[in-house]
């Protein structure tokens, strides 16, 4: 078991993810903050680099977490090229995932690539559906998540 597993297994109200990522930051910044781009690896949603845009993105319904598939989103924060803050809740929370998540995504340089790191923030560790949805959420965000965006920055062009 790795330090990030223990440290997350410990951490009952976050998810952390640290990848590296074959391509500068300057493409990595764009596959966050291009709706266009987002929409191949992320989820389809009208999201706009603005602090205080509000939007939606879509996502499959998982019953079992009370997650209703859709998110509002609002952006919290961001620092050009380095950070996005997105705060994240269920649009439909009367079916049980009554969550205020923050999203965090930090860019640093290394070498010819970027060094990502994630920090889904906010999980209730006394809740069993929201410790649920962090466990399906960490394998997520670590496989489906990452390999997305890696092919998403494999078919861009370089800028």
């Amino acid at each position: 078991m790795n330090e990030q597993d223990v440290n997350e297994r410990d951490d009952l109200t976050a998810v952390r993810v640290d990848e590296f990522l074959p391509h500068p930051p300057a493409k990595v910044w764009r596959a966050l903050t291009e709706p266009e781009l987002l929409a191949q690896w992320l989820m389809p949603g009208d999201f706009r680099l603005e602090v205080g845009h509000r939007y939606t993105m879509r996502a499959v319904a998982i019953p079992a977490t009370g997650f209703s598939g859709t998110i509002a989103a609002e952006v919290l924060a961001f620092e050009d090229g380095k950070m996005l803050r997105i705060g994240w809740r269920d649009a439909h929370p009367e079916n049980g995932a009554d969550v205020d998540w923050t999203i965090t995504w930090t860019l640093e340089p290394e070498g010819r690539g970027t060094r990502l790191f994630l920090d889904h923030e906010g999980f209730d560790p006394d809740n069993p559906l929201q410790q649920k949805a962090r466990a399906i959420m960490s394998g997520g965000w670590r496989s489906h998540v990452m390999r997305s965006l890696l092919s998403c920055l494999d078919g861009m062009e370089d800028a």
